[in-house]
């Protein structure tokens, strides 16, 4: 798997209650979730973002509430990858089962800055800085959960790999 986008940096403690607020809960819509990723912390998120671009946050992204609205709402947005120093728990295992790749790399968080252009090779844990030049690695993803990911998630690519 391969990503190429903007990079969108945020700091660290990014919790669910900022990556899709609770008022739009009501809805599981992902297009509707969508619209309203980060607004709380980054009101102009959604219309800044293109399809593929890159989340790029500190220690803990995805603390707080285990709702899956959260990844599916960054997923939506058109974001192709998080790279985070770390992930809270609940928010790395929901990620993976709504198909939203995350990257634990904390030499590469050092080196993005917000605006970079960013390109991941996930099958070989390599992350490029176009933009300054540097290369950082990451864990390549277990073929278990690439399948998920590319399957679109769990649930999706249970029912794929039942109707083979």
């Amino acid at each position: 798997m391969k990503f190429s986008g903007t990079a969108h940096r945020y700091g660290r403690d990014i919790d669910t209650d900022v990556i899709i607020p609770a008022r739009y809960l009501n809805t599981s819509d992902p297009d509707e979730l969508a619209l309203h990723c980060m607004e709380d912390l980054d009101p102009g998120f959604v219309k800044k973002v293109e399809s593929g671009d890159i989340l790029v946050a500190d220690e803990n992204f995805g603390c707080g509430s285990s709702r899956e609205h959260a990844p599916i709402a960054i997923k939506a947005a058109g974001v192709s990858v998080v790279i985070a120093r770390s992930f809270a728990r609940i928010f790395y295992r929901n990620a993976i089962n709504t198909g939203l790749p995350i990257m634990e790399a904390p030499e590469a968080v050092e080196g993005i800055s917000d605006g970079d252009r960013v390109t991941v090779d996930a099958d070989a844990g390599i992350i490029t800085n176009e933009t300054t030049g540097a290369t950082f690695t990451a864990q390549p993803f277990p073929p278990f959960i690439k399948d998920i990911i590319e399957g679109g998630g769990l649930v999706e690519a249970a029912k794929k790999k039942v109707a083979r």
